[in-house]
């Protein structure tokens, strides 16, 4: 493995932040830690030790720090979601132009060794597809309130934002999908702000699904049921398990999992592309500059979305 001889600095230290940090350092590289806080813009830009840049702010801050990598031709590496917005996107997009290829944005869970195991194999007969994550949101982290969070701004918060990640994966396995209808249901404290989302999307061979996702669920629930005129096939990305169901019987697939070890794969590539190695063709590789499909969807349900109702909880 290549690791570029400068340094990667890390911008924004919260947990994503710290994690990316620790894990740079433990593939070898030279990774700076720099709170958003701290952030300078005019002396960061000056420098000449620079290999690249985690950015790892909230979302609304990142143009910005994309501009500043794309003009000084430093790969970056930017968490999930880009944008919240089509707008946002396609200036983000522009002015990441010049570095796009060799950047990546972090949707980790393309490394999950099950969606992997999905993708590698031939879904052309799916007529229905369904991806669900939901997780009590007061229970996320030690010392973490909601209503101090990103998640709780109207613009640039809320659940179809924040567990974006079952979108992305629909994409990667179904490409082309269509938007048809997007459906949430918020609170009275928080307007603006969705805490349960469902879509509603089409692949180009006719399969019809969903995506649902809620700040809600007292299990943390992780999903994927995809049905053929073959088989049924059911995902749990959280216990890394694989059944596929046909009229014959079952068989089922356990995968090694630790949740670290995809941010270290997706790691492992960024540090890659940022040292200008060749890296083996894998469409599921979150390049940057192959990532419009997501991050436009991401934006198009978000600015469709359509409350329904309130839930009720104490935050």
């Amino acid at each position: 493995m290549v690791i570029p001889t400068g340094t990667i600095l890390v911008i924004g230290a919260g947990s994503i932040g710290r994690r990316h940090a620790e894990n740079l350092a433990t593939l070898g590289a030279r990774a700076e830690l720099i709170p958003w806080r701290c952030f300078q813009r005019d002396t960061v830009a000056t420098r000449r030790d620079v290999a690249g840049m985690v950015i790892a702010t909230e979302t609304p801050v990142r143009l910005d720090l994309i501009r500043l990598c794309a003009d000084r031709g430093w790969p970056f590496y930017v968490e999930k979601p880009l944008a919240w917005r089509m707008a946002q996107v396609a200036e983000i997009r522009a002015a990441a132009e010049p570095v796009a290829r060799r950047s990546m944005i972090g949707f980790m869970m393309r490394y999950h060794p099950v969606v992997r195991a999905l993708a590698a194999m031939d879904l052309s007969r799916t007529f229905r597809f369904h991806a669900e994550i939901g997780h009590d949101v007061r229970k996320w982290r030690q010392n973490w309130r909601f209503a101090e969070s990103y998640a709780a701004k109207a613009e640039g918060g809320g659940v179809l934002l924040d567990l974006c990640h079952e979108i992305d994966l629909m994409l990667a396995l179904f490409p082309g999908l269509r938007l048809h209808d997007v459906r949430s249901l918020g609170h009275a404290g928080f307007p603006g702000v969705d805490f349960a989302t469902s879509l509603h999307l089409s692949a180009p061979g006719g399969a019809a699904g969903s995506v649902a996702m809620d700040y809600i669920s007292p299990v943390f629930v992780r999903r994927l049921a995809l049905a053929t005129d073959q088989c049924r096939i059911e995902a749990d990305l959280q216990a890394a398990r694989l059944d596929v169901l046909t009229a014959s019987g079952q068989e089922q697939r356990a995968f090694p999992f630790e949740r670290n070890g995809m941010f270290l794969a997706a790691t492992r590539d960024f540090l890659a592309l940022a040292a200008g190695e060749d890296l083996p063709e894998d469409h599921l590789r979150p390049r940057f500059d192959r990532m419009r499909a997501t991050n436009d969807l991401i934006a198009a349900a978000w600015e469709a979305r359509k409350f329904t109702g309130q839930i009720e909880m104490d935050l």
